[in-house]
């Protein structure tokens, strides 16, 4: 798989506790529809198995926001209530293509661990050209 600096949301970030994306990527100007075009896919792949002294879960959401401050003014759910013992290394999460009407200019991660914390475990994420699947 190919990332692109510009559009990484997290380079093998680790993730043992709730936090953000250590990027967020700039869409353009707000009100800038990031489309019409070819589907922009978004791609989160474990780089390092995940462990907890217990029966964590990991959730992640795509957060938009139209600053750099991220209230946000927009969440939407990716992935809900992962338990540790799927998040090997290679598991990934994708979706297709950013969603339609995304019109806000930040876009970053979200990662909230519940009944925690992790005690290992890393992410890459970002928008890639094509997600690979070697089949």
């Amino acid at each position: 798989m190919l990332f692109d600096a510009e559009n990484l949301f997290s380079d093998a970030q680790a993730i043992t506790a709730t936090a953000a994306s250590t990027n967020a990527i700039d869409l353009g100007s707000a009100g800038d529809d990031y489309g019409p075009g070819n589907p922009v896919p978004l791609l989160i792949q474990v780089v390092e198995t995940f462990t907890a002294g217990g029966s964590a879960t990991l959730t992640i959401a795509l957060q938009l926001d139209s600053t750099e401050t991220f209230t946000p003014d927009k969440s939407i759910p990716i992935a809900t209530a992962v338990p540790v013992a799927d998040l090997v290394a290679g598991k990934r999460f994708h979706w297709n293509y950013l969603p339609e009407g995304v019109d806000l200019q930040y876009a970053r991660l979200h990662f909230t661990v519940a009944t925690g914390p992790m005690t290992a475990g890393k992410v890459t994420a970002g928008l890639v050209a094509a997600i690979q699947t070697n089949s």
